[in-house]
């Protein structure tokens, strides 16, 4: 899953490695806020000493050393209860942005009337949206009541921009899918002379089609498709909003096909 251009301070001082120190201290953090609610509960909420704490830690310590599989428990515990409140988020998200999933200048492949509606955010430059491609295509031609929108989502350079509003030119000569295939097999680091070649190689008028990328309208779709999936927590490509749910990376066509079966309440 391609991520989106935002990184997080890291934190000073010495770092573990390795996902069993990142488990432990994790798994450590939630044994002390246990521990310490249990404590606060007992003690009416007062503030601990210093030897308190201590003593909490000390407790902490003897109940990994007597049963380390409090860790594991601990840690499937607090990562079960994240992803449930994650998701919880995500449908509330993506509840109160319904009517911006789907608007009318969005591209459609599939049927425009299907009973279900994928949502597609990409990246043109992306490797998993482009690995993406040929499930999107089995599922399009096994299951024909699937509606698939398009939002692209330029967030790895100016090649992926350049590629956007490549494709969003080319939708007001009524080519697009004509030239997303097109971009879609291009190198990643995508040229304003690769994609004038597509466009001649695909009839388009391309010094219109050229005029058009610089459109004020071009730049507001794509400031528009931003701030949706700022909304809706999405964090890289590709992203699938099926229903109520967002599938976020890229999927096998099982995993797809049971998606598209739940976004039809089946």
């Amino acid at each position: 899953m391609s991520r989106l251009l935002l990184s997080a301070r890291p934190l000073s001082g010495r770092r573990l490695r390795g996902p069993l120190s990142g488990a432990l201290v994790l798994g450590g953090l939630v044994l002390l806020a246990w521990v310490g609610a249990a404590w606060a509960g007992a003690a009416r909420a007062a503030e601990f000493t210093p030897a308190q704490r201590a003593e909490i830690v000390s407790i902490v310590r003897e109940a990994l050393k007597q049963d380390p599989s409090i860790l594991r428990d601990a840690v499937v515990a607090l990562q079960a209860d994240e992803g449930e409140r994650g998701q919880q988020a995500s449908r509330a998200a993506i509840a109160q942005s319904r009517n911006q999933l789907v608007t009318p200048a969005d591209p459609v492949a599939g049927d425009p009337h299907g009973d279900v509606t994928i949502v597609e955010f990409f990246d043109t430059r992306c490797p998993y949206c482009r690995k993406m491609e040929p499930v999107m295509e089995k599922l399009l031609a096994a299951d024909h009541r699937v509606r698939l929108v398009y939002k692209d989502l330029p967030i790895l350079g100016p090649a992926s921009v350049l590629g956007t509003k490549a494709l969003l030119a080319a939708q007001q000569q009524g080519a697009y899918d004509k030239m997303r295939a097109a971009v879609m097999q291009l190198p990643p680091d995508t040229t304003i002379g690769q994609v004038e070649t597509a466009a001649h190689a695909l009839g388009l008028d391309w010094p219109r089609m050229a005029r058009d990328m610089d459109a004020p309208s071009v730049q507001a779709r794509i400031d528009a498709n931003l701030a949706l999936a700022h909304r809706l927590g999405i964090q890289g490509t590709p992203a699938l909003v099926i229903g109520d749910n967002l599938v976020p990376g890229a999927v096998d066509l099982a995993e797809l096909q049971k998606a598209v079966a739940e976004g039809r309440g089946g």
